[in-house]
């Protein structure tokens, strides 16, 4: 890892791994051969994974990978490409042994299933390059006996990546994927199908099959952050969160929901390897400004505070009109019209705030989408 990044707070460890940071570069287009991981360590990331390797090549469709132009898409990606289209042959025999001298940790992606991997998991895994595998597939029934035939073969750290679109099955999956002989969880794979339609030319926007593909981006952080959180209460093995991170606080977050390690996968393929140091740096300043000595003491903050049940009496409301710029969002947004401001111009200091408070919900959104925080509520206990 480049000096420059090497934050004292920001290491990170994964296993037995020590990583120079917290970042891990999730499977995908910036991590298709050799050359292209090693700009992603250089850049910042503790870790990377490989694009998935499988024994065939796919055959992606044109185009397979877009930014949708929609509002309320910003920082989402949506696709339909599939795994990495080098050969098994070329990872193992070529690429990898590249990568030998790499800092952090290198974990290699392989699926969908055990028929998959027969030809190359035990040239791979007798890769000393490698420092764990990540075992993806398309369906809960897939990953368990490709993760039993993994196993089989190596003493190697196994994560297993769980999709979302698991639904209800998804924790169950993951126990029988511990008792299979994975170590750890990546959570979460894209999600979809879904589908997105050029409204100047009414065609998808994917050339896949129907037009569908799978999200991911911003959009599927709230997911991941469930996910992730669900996984280190049940089970308080290391979890790499992965989805919709693209800020120091997005970090911060999927730290506090219990993840050892973040993944990130589009932040990356948006705004470029460079978005590594400049997060670090931001995640760096924002330890020292809270007094943590590191990342790692605020692994799982939140979950305590998740599964206790809290009685609510409502909202108190407190309005700063110091703060305020008379946007009016706080009244746009109110569903009873309970919410109301007076005021000429922000600098005559004379804005005032009233609230009808018998036709008030507490429902919180008014102070939730105040810029400034000159609206800030709390829970009345």
């Amino acid at each position: 890892m480049n000096e420059e990044f090497a934050f004292a707070k920001l290491r990170a460890k994964l296993f037995d791994c020590e990583l120079p940071s917290p970042l891990v570069l999730a499977s995908g287009p910036r991590s298709f051969n050799a050359a292209s991981l090693l700009e992603a360590y250089k850049a910042g990331a503790g870790a990377v994974v490989t694009k998935t390797i499988r024994s065939t090549l796919p055959d992606n469709p044109t185009p397979h990978l877009i930014k949708p132009s929609s509002k309320g898409s910003q920082n989402t990606l949506f696709n339909a490409e599939e795994w990495s289209d080098i050969s098994w042959e070329q990872w193992v025999y070529q690429e990898i042994p590249l990568l030998e001298d790499h800092p952090g940790a290198l974990i290699v992606s392989v699926g969908h299933t055990a028929q998959d991997i027969e030809k190359f998991v035990e040239p791979l895994v007798a890769c000393k390059t490698v420092d764990m595998i990540e075992c993806v597939s398309y369906s809960g029934d897939s990953i368990i006996p490709l993760i039993t035939a993994i196993r089989s073969k190596t003493d190697l750290p196994i994560l297993a990546k769980l999709s979302f679109n698991w639904g209800s099955e998804l924790f169950s999956i993951a126990g029988e994927a511990l008792n299979a002989g994975c170590d750890g969880f990546t959570a979460i794979d894209s999600i979809g199908p879904a589908l997105y339609i050029d409204i100047e030319t009414g065609s998808p926007m994917l050339a896949s099959e129907g037009g569908k593909g799978w999200i991911s981006g911003a959009a599927i952080k709230p997911l991941a952050l469930s996910v992730v959180a669900e996984l280190k209460k049940r089970f308080n093995k290391p979890v790499v969160g992965t989805g919709g991170v693209f800020s120091a606080e997005d970090i911060i977050e999927m730290t506090m929901a219990g993840a050892d390690a973040v993944g990130v996968c589009s932040a990356p393929i948006l705004y470029g390897n460079e978005w590594f140091s400049k997060t670090l740096h931001k995640l760096d300043r924002w330890l020292v400004e809270f007094e943590y000595t590191s990342l790692e003491e605020i692994i799982g903050y939140a979950l305590p505070k998740l599964y206790t049940n809290q009685i609510s009496n409502g909202l108190e409301f407190n309005f700063d009109p110091l703060l305020c710029t008379l946007c009016r969002r706080c009244v746009e947004v109110c569903p009873y019209n309970a919410r109301e401001i007076s005021g000429i111009m922000p600098r005559e200091r004379n804005i005032q705030m009233s609230l009808i408070e018998e036709i008030c919900r507490s429902c919180g959104l008014c102070s939730s989408v105040c810029k400034p925080k000159s609206l800030t509520s709390k829970i009345i206990q």
